[in-house]
């Protein structure tokens, strides 16, 4: 069971992406700013940055901060001398997701057009762009040995690539009204969790492409599954935060009554093997502790 630990506000405007790097919490809002905050005491740090536009993506990859505008614009910034080093232009149109693969040294930037850049975090040199034509990707899981990465695309298709030659080696259609969450199962490259916009949560086999489980989680799109420990956490537009077991039991539901959030839930970040946050449309963040129930 989670319960509240602690609210942190400050920022203006909708938080829609949130990043932890061990030590502080980093936030992108509709304000047009990144925000840097302690957690232990929720006041925020003295990094910030203002933009020109809303930011919709932010990721940590030490010792950079990845930030990812509505514009298409994407940020790479030394979080340690707080110098921006790269700036690209690659994409055109908002950047809804940024995701790191440590082991393969590769970020994946992807857009609300349904493209997907893959970075080299060594150099920053562009090692591919894939037109993928599925409309917004709002998510890309990595599978925990980084050999995998499974992306979720507006058009309802669950894209799964190889991160050696980027071969599509699984395709499946996974929720009719567009993709929008997934999560690998562990440590296993063969079991994917995903969640839409139909507010169905699914278990995948991915070599056979059969759906192994579904349960209807939420009322409305899921915009995150976290898996921490032996539970799968879930977020959604919906306003709530669930807590499942593995194998999509229900074991808690977070919402306002909880302390949680008063409008839609747009991201979360695991901080700890107890602790994550989530940050949402109502200008605040709030950070969740397991406890024993």
């Amino acid at each position: 069971m989670f319960r509240k630990e602690r609210e942190i506000s400050g920022h203006a405007g909708a938080i829609y992406s949130c990043t932890f790097d061990g030590s502080y919490i980093y936030s992108g809002s509709a304000d047009k700013f990144v925000a840097r905050w302690i957690p232990e005491e929720g006041v925020q740090d003295k990094f910030a940055i203002r933009f020109e536009h809303s930011i919709y993506a932010v990721e940590y990859t030490a010792p950079y901060l990845l930030v990812g505008r509505s514009d298409g614009g994407v940020h790479v910034f030394n979080a340690e001398t707080r110098v921006e080093e790269k700036y690209f232009t690659q994409h055109t149109k908002a950047i809804f997701t940024i995701s790191v693969n440590s082991k393969n040294s590769q970020c994946y930037v992807a857009d609300a057009d349904g493209n997907v850049s893959i970075w080299d975090l060594d150099s920053w040199d562009l090692l591919l762009y894939l037109p993928l034509n599925c409309g917004k990707i709002r998510e890309i899981a990595i599978s925990s040995d980084g050999s995998r990465i499974a992306v979720c695309g507006q058009d309802g298709t669950l894209r799964i690539f190889d991160t050696d030659t980027f071969n599509e080696i699984y395709t499946i259609e996974a929720h009719k009204d567009g993709a929008t969450s997934a999560c690998f199962d562990g440590d296993s490259n063969d079991l994917l969790f995903s969640g839409g916009k139909d507010a169905i949560l699914r278990l995948w086999d991915l070599p056979s492409g059969a759906c192994l489980k579904e349960v209807p989680a939420h009322n409305f799109a899921i915009y995150k599954i976290m898996q921490i420990g032996n539970t799968l956490i879930t977020i959604s537009r919906d306003k709530t935060v669930k807590v499942f077991s593995n194998e999509l039991q229900f074991i808690q539901r977070l919402d306002h009554k909880e302390g949680g959030h008063k409008h839609s839930v747009n991201d979360a970040v695991q901080m700890d093997e107890k602790r994550f946050v989530t940050c949402g449309d109502d200008s605040k963040m709030v950070i969740w502790m397991r406890v024993e129930s």
